[in-house]
């Protein structure tokens, strides 16, 4: 659960924060005051899209702070992806610059943001006030069944992704051959033009670097020879280099046996004796060796002439060349057999093509399986709603297969009594919407599990019995899990265990936001202004006390 969330510099809002209970929590206040701007905190905390327009105008960066009380499954999950978990509360921050950037931390580990949102969707189902209009597009439907449905239909959608994946790459790669197949003769006559250029060449990995040190020796003999020579007889000659360090070394050796603090620079002075020694051979060798061969140079010029025109067509180094030999090799290989390769590529496209049709069925046959009893929750929570004459169905459409399978799901509804259910798209009105979504909440929440529900303004169209209903569903789900809801109706607002306020005000010359958590005596007030305006009456006010209870 949600135990603590603090906003800093979030739109109007400058600084709130407030600790939510551990059932209903209802967060009211007037249109515009910034109650679904904690939602949108809420949202940005747990993963979702970075939006710098959030920033509070003057601010240099937006904060949500939200602290997390889990119990040990919950927290056993979060350990499993690496982040640690101490007495049970996870604590995550996430932080928008105005410059663009933004961070994630979780217990003080930066994690991704798409693992925020993986561990965010395990512990907060976030219930926008226009999410119900996702009922409107028949699209979103199969994703509502397959989330009902839960891991198994992850586990079969994946599969169907990864089938398509591997289809459209076959049939991808028989298309290329036969556009190369129909012009066969003139493309494997080009492909052995460049095998034959490539292997007469006979390219080696590493050796351009090799033949052009070679090359600047042999450009460049007479002054090598001559510095190479020079510094050879500075370091030999009598009285060279090298006998003076010997000397040096002599003289030294004398002087640190009355200060032993000498001998560093004598052992410094002897190493580079020794060295000048090792270069004076090293030299001599390098002389003996070196040699002027106008014969050679002209062979190791042309071999980098030969390599700079292949590379210009081929790739800037040797490997890019052996690959495009053993590319062309490949290639001429499977046009000269090409009636073969027509055949296994097109078996090869059919097989993926049959795999795909395989995990589409096995999708299909678990929608099949599982829709009627998910339609059956469903007109459950409808009946609790108040709907009490809703009929809700799942049918399921054969498609054309693609990457999300090969089924058209569509949710059909009707809330009265005789009319056949029709597609719930086109018959809902707002407040039928509302509920319907909420129903499907309620299903999915009873299900799966998730520990903390947010909704935002469920109570869109509804009032009198319906919101009473909504209210009392609620409270229902408030018996399992942490459930916070904004709302403008009385009814729902009663029902909090917890109630705050969402005030706005001017300070400082700027609109800010505060959260105020409300004494009994002041949700009275707020329940008689919910229902009658800021004009409180007596009646109100008795009113909203019996509604209270």
């Amino acid at each position: 659960m949600i135990e603590r969330l603090a906003v800093e510099n979030v739109a109007i809002i400058e600084a709130a924060q407030f600790e939510p209970g551990t059932g209903l929590t209802v967060l009211t206040g007037e249109t515009g005051g910034g109650k679904s701007l904690l939602v949108d905190a809420i949202q940005l905390a747990l993963g979702e899209r970075a939006d710098t327009d959030l920033i509070r105008t003057g601010a240099d960066r937006a904060r949500v702070h939200i602290t997390m009380r889990l119990g040990d499954a919950y927290a056993d999950l979060v350990r499993a992806d690496g982040i640690p978990v101490e007495d049970g509360r996870v604590e995550i921050v996430r932080e928008v610059l105005a410059a663009g950037r933004s961070s994630c931390r979780v217990n003080g580990q930066s994690i991704p943001v798409s693992a925020l949102r993986a561990l965010a969707r395990r512990l907060v189902d976030l219930n926008g006030q226009h999410d119900h209009q996702r009922l409107l597009d028949p699209v979103q439907h199969a994703a509502f069944l397959d989330a009902w449905i839960g891991q198994p239909a992850e586990d079969a959608k994946r599969a169907v992704a990864d089938a398509y994946a591997a289809r459209l790459d076959a049939e991808r790669q028989l298309a290329t051959l036969r556009k190369h197949l129909a012009d066969r003769g003139a493309r494997l006559e080009q492909l052995r033009e460049q095998i034959a250029e490539l292997r007469a060449y006979g390219p080696v990995e590493g050796e351009i670097a090799l033949l052009e040190a070679e090359l600047s020796r042999l450009q460049n003999f007479e002054r090598l020879s001559t510095e190479t020579a020079a510094a050879h007889a500075t370091l030999t000659e009598e009285r060279g280099g090298r006998d003076a360090l010997a000397d040096c070394v002599a003289h030294l050796e004398i002087a640190a046996r009355f200060d032993p603090s000498l001998e560093p620079t004598v052992e410094g002075l002897r190493a580079a004796l020794v060295f000048a020694d090792e270069a004076a051979h090293a030299l001599n060798a390098y002389l003996t060796d070196l040699e002027g061969d106008p014969a050679r140079l002209e062979v190791v010029a042309a071999r980098l002439d030969a390599f700079k025109r292949l590379a210009r067509k081929y790739g800037p180094n040797e490997r890019d060349l052996l690959s495009a030999l053993a590319s062309a090799e490949e290639e001429a290989a499977t046009l000269s057999d090409a009636s073969a390769s027509l055949e296994a590529f097109e078996a090869k496209r059919n097989a993926a093509a049959a795999a795909h049709l395989r995990t589409c069925e096995a999708l299909t046959r678990l929608r099949r399986r599982h829709a009627p009893e998910f339609a059956e929750r469903v007109r459950t929570e409808l009946t609790d709603l108040d709907m009490v004459r809703a009929q809700f169905e799942v049918a399921l459409r054969p498609r054309e297969p693609d990457a999300d399978g090969a089924d058209a799901v569509e949710f059909l509804f009707s809330a009265n009594l005789g009319e056949s259910p029709k597609p719930l798209a086109k018959i809902a009105s707002g407040g039928e919407a509302s509920r319907a979504m909420l129903a499907i909440k309620c299903a999915m929440a009873g299900l799966a599990h998730v520990p903390t529900l947010v909704f935002d303004e469920v109570d869109t169209g509804l009032g009198g019995r319906a919101a009473a209903k909504v209210a009392a569903k609620l409270e229902q789900l408030a018996r399992t899990s942490q459930v916070l809801a904004i709302s403008h109706l009385p009814q729902i607002a009663a029902r909090g265990a917890d109630h705050f306020r969402i005030v706005k005000h001017e300070r400082g010359g700027r609109v800010a936001t505060d959260v105020r958590r409300l004494t009994r005596t002041e949700r009275i007030e707020e329940i008689a202004r919910m229902m009658v305006g800021d004009a409180l009456t007596p009646a109100a006010l008795q009113n909203a006390e019996e509604l209270l209870g």
